[in-house]
């Protein structure tokens, strides 16, 4: 399982999608990844409140307390510019719902076994709102998971020397 958009070759702005920089990899390549210093670019990093997680489960249509690992976000500022709620992986996940990723994708990659490494760091996730007002946020560097990291540099070189397994 490779998490592209589904069925889709363009942006919600109908700009060209590229191909997806999301490669399986085992769990000793993944672990070197989850670890590196530079797995959450920006300029502070943090960790998605339980609230948002249990808010995170309704959305996915999830039992209550499934995720229990620590959904990790980064960027350049924590909160929504509009409202200043926390920015977390509910926004992410909600903004990724709107016609780029499935629920059962999303639920998968979390939840799932496979490990996942995306070899680029955006100078921002594009198109995230606020799940409270509906602003936009930028800045969301990155976003990692016990099985979703982030790599560039030297470890997404590796990764890709690695073809990705």
């Amino acid at each position: 399982m490779n998490p592209e958009p589904k069925a889709k070759a363009t942006t919600p702005s109908g700009a060209r999608r590229a191909p997806s920089r999301t490669h399986p990899v085992s769990a000793t390549l993944f672990r070197q990844v989850y670890d590196s210093p530079g797995s959450l670019p920006g300029a502070t990093a943090w960790v998605t409140s339980d609230a948002d997680v249990r808010k995170l489960e309704v959305l996915l249509a999830l039992p209550e307390h499934t995720i229990g690992a620590p959904l990790w976000v980064s960027g350049d500022r924590r909160d929504c510019p509009s409202c200043g709620r926390q920015v977390s992986w509910l926004d992410i996940v909600a903004s990724a719902l709107q016609g780029i990723h499935d629920k059962a994708l999303i639920s998968k990659v979390i939840l799932g076994d496979q490990r996942f490494v995306n070899v680029e760091i955006p100078d921002g996730i594009a198109g995230v709102v606020c799940f409270s007002c509906g602003g936009a946020i930028e800045g969301i560097r990155s976003f990692k998971c016990h099985n979703w990291a982030y790599a560039h540099g030297d470890i997404a070189r590796l990764v890709l020397a690695a073809g990705g397994a």
